[in-house]
């Protein structure tokens, strides 16, 4: 049975500080679920979001958030399957039921259209940095638990319930390689690769067969990427294209079959995105997943000469979180002794969780919040 109330991480006020307060608990209807949060990952830039500095577009107040592990709680009258206690993820990414350019992220960003405002406002505004949240039927998938966080001495995997959480992490970039067909035995120049997104993917990337280029400016964070696996390359991001070109090109052992660009908004003027499009073999494949916020000069005439696909990528959709969790379950993609939980916070911590998920975001780096 649902408590009537429960604790919550609220934001009253655009970009003003946020705070723990006693809120009703959420019911489910048809179409939701509700859960009872376990952990919730902090993205690493979290305190530029809900400071106001990355200007993101939402209305409050409202319960913050994003993807979450959590047991089911309560269920809505059309559900199933999922029962009370089984383990799920919930994913943050919400989209219109009758309209598919509706598309949110639950309790970060109303998207872009007036369909998608009023799906965040009216339906889906509070997010999982609570004790309890109610969340669409179809973003919340039951995981084999006994597989998953078992011991390997009885077939387990082996994962804690908090490493889970980097399933968010890993689901973007798979959402970007997914996009442009990324098949084993190729070659992928993954850029930058430092970051938490970017060698999350040279981790995805890995599992799916694929040969990794991973470029950045980081020596230290590309010497700790290249340890993962014979099959990765590195390159130095130095800000000379034809320089970047030669290098790609020479870990790669010829042209690259495919690239995947998931640049953050510091890297606006950044070289690797020309430099990548040129180590293109022939029909060679892009997938622009960055978050770069103005436009971008292309190399018009070589992609016009080589067949080049720019494939523009925003998150994933729900088969390929079903998928991917196919990936993991099965072992094929095992991030146990990679992903490291930096530190788990009380909702009451919020602000050091913060502090500590800007300071990190490299490989394997997680930061959770515990309700």
């Amino acid at each position: 049975m649902l408590p009537p109330t429960h604790k919550a991480l609220v934001q009253e006020v655009y970009a003003e500080p946020l705070v723990v307060k006693e809120i009703a608990t959420p019911q489910p209807d048809p179409g939701s679920v509700v859960i009872k949060i376990i952990a919730v990952p902090i993205i690493s830039y979290a305190r530029e979001v809900y400071n106001g500095n990355r200007k993101y577009s939402y209305p409050t107040p409202l319960v913050v958030g994003t993807s979450a592990i959590g047991r089911v709680a309560a269920v809505g009258v059309d559900t199933v399957k999922l029962k009370e206690g089984d383990l799920v993820y919930t994913d943050c990414v919400v989209r219109g039921r009758d309209d598919e350019e509706a598309i949110i992220l639950t309790g970060l960003a109303d998207g872009s259209t007036d369909g998608s405002r009023k799906l965040f406002a009216q339906a889906w505004k509070d997010s999982t940095c609570a004790e309890y949240a109610r969340v669409p039927l179809e973003n919340t998938f039951a995981l084999d638990e006994a597989r998953l966080c078992g011991s390997p001495d009885t077939g387990g995997l082996g994962y804690s319930r908090e490493q889970l959480c980097w399933i968010l992490q890993a689901l973007v970039p798979y959402g970007g390689l997914r996009s442009i067909d990324l098949q084993a035995g190729e070659t992928i120049l993954i850029a930058p690769s430092t970051g938490g997104f970017g060698s999350a993917a040279v981790v995805v990337a890995l599992a799916m067969g694929a040969r990794v280029v991973a470029a950045g400016r980081n020596a230290e964070a590309l010497a700790k990427t290249k340890a993962l696996n014979d099959r990765v390359e590195t390159v130095q991001i130095t800000g000379d294209v034809e320089e970047e070109v030669a290098a790609i090109k020479k870990a790669a052992r010829g042209n690259i079959d495919a690239f995947l660009d998931i640049s953050p908004p510091e890297a606006q003027h950044s070289t690797h995105l020309k430099a990548g499009i040129m180590s293109l073999r022939q029909a060679g494949r892009v997938s622009l997943m960055g978050g770069l916020l103005e436009d971008v000069p292309f190399p018009h005439r070589f992609i016009m000469r080589r067949n080049i696909t720019l494939k523009g990528q925003w998150m994933y959709s729900r088969e390929e979180i079903l998928a991917f969790l196919r990936l993991v379950t099965s072992g094929v993609l095992n991030f146990r002794d990679i992903v490291k939980v930096q530190g788990k916070f009380a909702l009451e911590a919020w602000g050091k969780a913060f502090d500590v998920a800007w300071e990190s975001g490299r490989l394997g780096e997680l930061v959770v919040l515990t309700p």
